[in-house]
């Protein structure tokens, strides 16, 4: 007994650690494999390239601690690139547009919060349906065509940097601060574990799980705005055409970080990571000459792996 108690324990430290274990592992495979890996270039190229999924994780965080998903979140983004693009051609300008950005994102999160929190139609339906309403908003407003944005802004956000640490990691790493504040640090982010716990105790201690659901849906949404702003900045148009590779990966991050699936187990660093390794998988096969019809099979497999060691996370 005492021998299965100890596998229990080292399977359960591997389940804990995963995102940062896997990403050390990675780092130092991809190194020896790769000569240009650790370049101070590819660093800094896989730090922005990871900024987008880092937001995305951090808001699908909030959700999935609820014990819910946001489905729609990549087509969220999305949509919030081509508000922005449509504000940025209208005249708009830059500030104007990422507001707009911004709140396109707030409304589908609106909607979302209204159909599971208010409505009581589960995630999953809920946010398919937004998923598939904002994909097809998307390409009806832009006439399925990429909106080009020019903008001395979105260059500087593109290009500047302190060091290898880009301007998109940097907001990004912001956000995570703030993101782990909140959720650690505020009577809000008790009451999101609370509800993703057990919803009934937390109602009987008088937490609206209404509010805290509407709340969480919002976040995700709102933040799914902001990294459409670092979507146009990095493509330097606004595609009308949804990526679910944004989708599966910020949901594959927030396992590989340790967040439990079924609610109430919080982390913000974890999928930060996860993001990271994640990002550093894809980079590093890259280099190696994969082929991108293998990369999702890599990442799959990877994920896969986190979600059985979840089963045995501490409660």
């Amino acid at each position: 007994m005492r021998s299965f108690g100890g596998q229990l324990k080292q399977l359960s430290f591997w389940a804990e650690n995963a995102a940062p274990i896997g990403l050390v592992v990675l780092v130092i495979v991809f190194a020896i494999l790769s000569p240009t890996f650790l370049t101070l270039g590819n660093i800094k190229a896989m730090l922005v390239a990871a900024a987008i999924l880092v937001i995305l994780a951090i808001g699908q965080s909030f959700v999935i601690t609820t014990g819910g998903i946001d489905l729609s979140i990549s087509a969220t983004m999305t949509l919030g690139a081509v508000g922005f693009g449509l504000a940025y051609t209208a005249g708009l300008g830059f500030w104007l547009s990422a507001v707009v950005a911004i709140l396109t994102g707030l409304l589908i999160g609106l909607i979302n919060g209204l159909l599971i929190a208010t409505g009581k139609v589960t995630d999953f339906i809920a946010t398919l349906g937004t998923l598939s309403v904002a994909t097809g908003l998307a390409l009806i407003v832009s006439n399925g065509k990429p909106i080009t944005v020019t903008s001395v802004e979105l260059l500087t956000l593109t290009s500047g940097s302190v060091w290898i640490f880009g301007y998109p990691i940097i907001l990004a790493a912001i956000l995570g601060v703030l993101a782990w504040f909140f959720m650690f640090r505020t009577r809000f982010g008790l009451h999101v574990q609370a509800v993703g716990g057990n919803e009934d105790s937390a109602r009987a201690n008088g937490i609206s799980s209404t509010r805290i659901r509407m709340a969480v849906y919002l976040i995700s949404a709102g933040l799914a705005g902001v990294a459409a702003i670092l979507l146009v900045a990095r493509v330097g148009a606004a595609e009308p055409a949804i990526n679910t590779q944004y989708l599966l990966n910020s949901i594959a991050a927030v396992v590989l970080g340790g967040v439990s699936l079924t609610g109430g187990k919080a982390k913000i660093v974890g999928p930060i990571i996860g993001a990271l390794l994640l990002t550093a998988l894809t980079n590093g096969l890259t280099l190696l000459g994969v082929s991108q019809f293998y990369q999702p099979l890599a990442v799959g497999l990877v994920v896969v792996l986190a979600a059985l060691l979840t089963r045995f996370q501490k409660k």
